[in-house]
C-alpha cells in the first residue's frame, strides 16, 4: 500500500473530521482543527494519505523542547495495516526535526491496541490521570518517550 505523509492543511480537515468522529466518543470540532492549523504556533499536524485521500492523522504541540501528542487516528477501514506505525514513525521524525527531546501523550486505560503501538516506539507509562475522559470518567495513562534514546533506534 502506497501512502504519503504530509503536513495537514485546511483542505484536509473535512476528511480528518470524518476520521475523528469514527475514532473518538468526544471528537474535536472542525473549528478546533482549523484553529490549530491557522492560529496555534505550537501546533504540528500531519496526515497520512492514500491516493490523495486522508486515511489518518496525528498532531502535537511543541512547548520548548517537549512535545505533547494531541491526536492520533487512523480511519477504521485502514487499521491493522501498519499505517499507525508509519504515522508514529513520521511523528517521531517530525518531533526530532523540531528539536523535541521528550514526547508525552494520554491514552485511555482500556485502549490496549494504542498502548501497544506507543510501547513499540519506546513510550512507557509514567503516570495516570484519574477520571480524565469526560464521556465515561475513564482514567488516562500518561506515556512518555525520551527521543534521544529513540533517535538511535530509528
Amino acid at each position: 500500500m502506497q501512502i504519503n505523509i504530509t503536513p495537514m492543511t485546511l483542505e484536509d480537515i473535512d476528511e480528518v473530521i470524518k476520521i475523528e468522529h469514527a475514532s473518538f466518543t468526544v471528537p474535536w470540532s472542525k473549528e478546533s482543527f482549523e484553529s490549530e492549523i491557522k492560529n496555534n504556533k505550537h501546533a504540528i499536524y500531519i496526515v497520512v494519505k492514500q491516493e490523495n485521500k486522508v486515511i489518518g492523522y496525528g498532531g502535537m504541540w511543541k512547548i520548548f523542547e517537549e512535545g505533547h501528542i494531541t491526536n492520533v487516528a487512523i480511519h477504521p477501514d485502514f487499521r491493522r495495516k501498519r499505517i499507525g506505525s508509519a504515522l508514529m514513525e513520521a511523528m517521531i521524525k517530525t518531533a526530532v526535526d523540531n528539536e523535541i527531546t521528550l514526547l508525552t501523550l494520554e491514552v485511555r486505560e482500556s485502549n490496549i491496541p494504542a498502548q501497544r503501538l506507543y510501547s513499540k516506539f519506546g513510550f512507557e507509562v509514567v503516570g495516570k490521570r484519574k477520571n480524565y475522559y469526560a464521556d465515561n470518567n475513564e482514567d488516562a495513562l500518561i506515556m512518555n518517550v525520551e527521543l534521544r534514546m529513540q533517535n538511535a533506534q530509528l
